[in-house]
């Protein structure tokens, strides 16, 4: 089970802002040149609210940086840098938050980058920080007092209530903390504040970025905030809706015939655009309906097995997504196109026939311990109803502190701030359709598109998985597009972007800013992005 987790962790990167590899850097600015560079450990101020327990400070050559944790992965070609850490505690909190700032010995390009986490971590794993470094940054991350990406230990005191303490450090106050003090260590030792600042993290990580946008509109120039965790309070426990849905039909399709119902899926949806190319340029049109497998035979491991009934209704009520007794739509589903198997997983059958469910860890752990506040909840024997009841009791607990779902975004408008977003169509953790929820939110609170616009953009890529153009489905450069449309006010009309098809082939695509999609010109190269072009979406 934990190897089955791991691999789910490293190969999709679920949640994940630590292997994140920007390339942007733009022109170097040497602040050594002007100021002899000594690490040392610099007098910092507490932000308001917290007490400095610690301050110290390391030389560091650099070189390879192995990640920590679950997460891993590695970076190499690092130059020399200065690991200042900064350890916080907010009285009567018992807490002990560790800021980290590194910074580069010589070659500081005048920016500072922060750093978001994944899933239950809360920064980053030296792999963002490797990188920030050695594309000329100053960069912070902080563990916000709490584990590692899995570790769910903090969740809960010694009485089974929940250590709220931890639980605030994580949601919002340590992200804009390690702002405020890695700046403050930025100018201590390089003898001047950045120039610009920037955020950059994917899920847990974009989540955090949306909150610094909501919260704290002036601690960063320009965000970018990708496959965004907000809404937490409500996907988190819809996650779980797969697991709920073939426990109450009793019914579990095996991963080999959940896979035949997704490449169904996209090969009658493909052609929307205009092409077949491997791609569904707009999922929430794609209306396949899973019953019209029912009778198909598919070959799993060896063995034919054919598509019944029973099984075409588990997957249609998990693309469906969570509804209430009723029929009240609760949230998003699996999109159409995403791997179901990852929130779908159980074990084979036993001699017995018997299957057992093996929910994704973070949703698992979320309405076990935050929600529920039991354990040993056997999540198993959650009915309909039952689970509607925890998912309205995470709404009601948990908006106000971990929602991250504010959509006025009008002081980080005014401050100058730019907010760079792209989402994954195949995200199988997070659906995309909350993000574009949460942007229509904010059109409505601000004053249509046009002028949300100005400040917040949002690209949706087809065909991509969770966090998956960090380059693990295919890459898309997001940091240098929110530095154009930074400091040289370029704002992004298309986001360049390599995507992976159905039949694993690269291909370029220029990702369309929401609400427009893509739509093949009628000639050309179907892998080229130059065949494409943006138009408004069709109505339903």
């Amino acid at each position: 089970m934990r190897r089955r987790l791991l691999a789910v962790l490293a190969a999709s990167v679920p949640l994940a802002a630590v292997v994140y590899l920007p390339t942007a850097s733009a022109e170097t600015k040497d602040a050594s040149a002007a100021t002899p560079f000594t690490c040392m450990a610099p007098s910092v101020k507490a932000p308001a609210g917290t007490r400095v327990e610690s301050v110290t400070a390391i030389g560091q050559e650099g070189g390879t940086i192995a990640g920590t944790g679950a997460l891993g992965g590695s970076v190499s070609g690092v130059p020399a840098y200065c690991e200042v850490t900064v350890t916080l505690t907010h009285p009567g909190g018992n807490d002990h938050a560790k800021v980290r700032t590194w910074l580069p010995v010589s070659g500081w390009n005048g920016r500072f980058q922060g750093l978001g986490g994944a899933a239950y971590l809360a920064g980053d794993n030296n792999v963002g920080l490797g990188t920030a470094v050695k594309n000329g940054y100053a960069a912070v991350s902080t563990d916000a007092g709490v584990g590692d990406a899995l570790d769910t230990s903090w969740a809960l005191n010694g009485e089974g209530q929940v250590n709220t303490a931890l639980l605030k450090n994580f949601a919002s106050r340590s992200q804009h903390e390690a702002a405020v003090v890695g700046k403050e260590v930025v100018d201590a030792l390089y003898g001047e504040r950045p120039a610009y600042s920037y955020f950059i993290g994917c899920s847990t990580g974009g989540r955090q970025g949306y909150m610094e946008a909501q919260r704290h509109p002036g601690d960063y120039d320009g965000i970018l905030a990708d496959a965004p965790a907000v809404n937490w309070d409500e996907f988190e426990v819809a996650t779980l809706w797969p697991q709920v849905v073939m426990n109450n039909e009793k019914t579990y399709p095996s991963q080999c015939e959940f896979a035949a119902f997704t490449k169904a899926a996209v090969k009658a949806c493909d052609p929307l655009d205009g092409v077949r190319d491997g791609l569904v340029n707009d999922a929430s049109r794609c209306d396949y309906d899973p019953r019209r497998l029912v009778g198909t035979k598919v070959v799993c491991d060896g063995r034919e097995l054919t598509v019944t009934a029973a099984d075409a209704a588990v997957v249609r009520k998990i693309w469906d997504g969570p509804r209430t007794a009723t029929g009240k739509k609760l949230w998003y589903g699996v999109p159409v196109g995403a791997d179901i198997w990852s929130l779908a997983a159980h074990t084979d059958p036993d001699a017995d026939g018997n299957v057992v469910g093996t929910p994704f860890p973070v949703p698992a752990a979320w309405v076990k311990l935050w929600v529920a506040k039991a354990p040993s909840l056997d999540l198993s024997k959650i009915t309909y109803s039952r689970f509607t009841q925890l998912f309205k009791q995470s709404q009601a607990e948990y908006d106000k502190v971990i929602g991250t779902d504010d959509p006025d975004l009008s002081a980080f408008r005014e401050s100058g701030g730019k907010l760079l977003t792209w989402h994954g169509e195949a995200d199988q953790f997070i659906p995309a359709q909350g993000t574009v929820q949460y942007r229509q939110k904010v059109e409505r609170e601000l004053g249509g598109t046009k002028k949300v616009d100005d400040f917040y953009r949002l690209f949706l890529a087809p065909g991509t998985n969770h966090c998956g153009l960090n380059g693990l489905d295919g890459s898309a450069d997001g940091l240098a597009a929110l530095t154009a449309w930074v400091e040289h006010g370029k704002a992004p009309r298309t986001l360049p972007a390599t995507l992976v098809n159905a039949q694993g082939q690269s291909v370029s695509r220029d990702l369309c800013r929401y609400p427009q999609v893509s739509r093949y010109k009628g000639h050309g190269d179907p892998a080229a992005a130059s065949s494409f072009t943006c138009v408004s979406p069709r109505r339903h």
